[in-house]
């Protein structure tokens, strides 16, 4: 019954990506534009192969630099094809690969990438903490997960009114409560992972960039 009902859940996350997949880049674009930049530029800072999980539609692809090498996943076909179609319409030649696989089981092997960037992914899964095991799984030693997230309030008026609004945010492909609490969890259960960086982005601090190095 728990796989089914996972697979329930993973089932709608994919039919909410697959509907925002035509409107997507006209809604999000700007709002994420200052998260999206900041990733891109730290991931350049490590170089090498970059795996850019909930890819979508491609609108980050053109603004790495051609010496990176680039692998998209996403769990909606519907926005893989707006990424694949910007990918041939702009000639990007480093995106090496772009394939429908879901963040909670990446199919690569370990230590595959020099870099795992997760642009508004980690609120959109159904177990996120399963999807930061992988990025971790996946990623070298001295290689970085970059990470721009919505962060939600611990504790107050504002934690009170993100959690009611679960049922709706839900249904649309992504959770408003998942307090920074969860995180620093999940770094304590894993002795390999240093945090680098939060910082507060637009709008309003509530999304953050977060950096964690994978220890040697």
């Amino acid at each position: 019954m728990a796989t089914r009902i996972e697979a329930m859940r993973t089932e709608g996350v994919t039919k909410a990506y697959d509907r925002w997949a035509p409107v997507y880049d006209l809604v999000f674009g700007r709002v994420f534009e200052t998260g999206r930049a900041l990733s891109i530029a730290a991931a350049e800072r490590i170089g090498g192969r970059v795996l850019e999980v909930g890819v979508g539609t491609g609108i980050s692809l053109p603004l790495y630099s051609p010496d990176v090498r680039i692998t998209g996943v996403d769990l909606s076909d519907a926005m893989l094809d707006k990424a694949r179609d910007r990918v041939r319409e702009s000639g990007l030649d480093n995106v090496e690969a772009l394939a429908v696989m879901d963040a909670e089981d990446l199919r690569f092997a370990d230590d595959s990438f020099d870099v795992v960037v997760a642009q508004y992914v980690v609120t959109a899964v159904p177990h996120p903490e399963r999807a930061l095991d992988e990025f971790l799984r996946v990623v070298r030693p001295g290689g970085e997960i970059v990470i721009t997230t919505r962060v939600s309030a611990d504790e107050g008026a504002r934690r009170t009114i993100e959690r009611a609004l679960m049922p709706v945010t839900s249904r649309l492909g992504f959770r408003t409560e998942f307090p920074w609490s969860r995180y620093q969890r999940w770094s304590a259960e894993n002795d390999n992972v240093l945090l680098v960086e939060r910082r507060l982005l637009p709008p309003l601090g509530h999304f953050s960039l977060v950096r964690y190095c994978k220890i040697q």
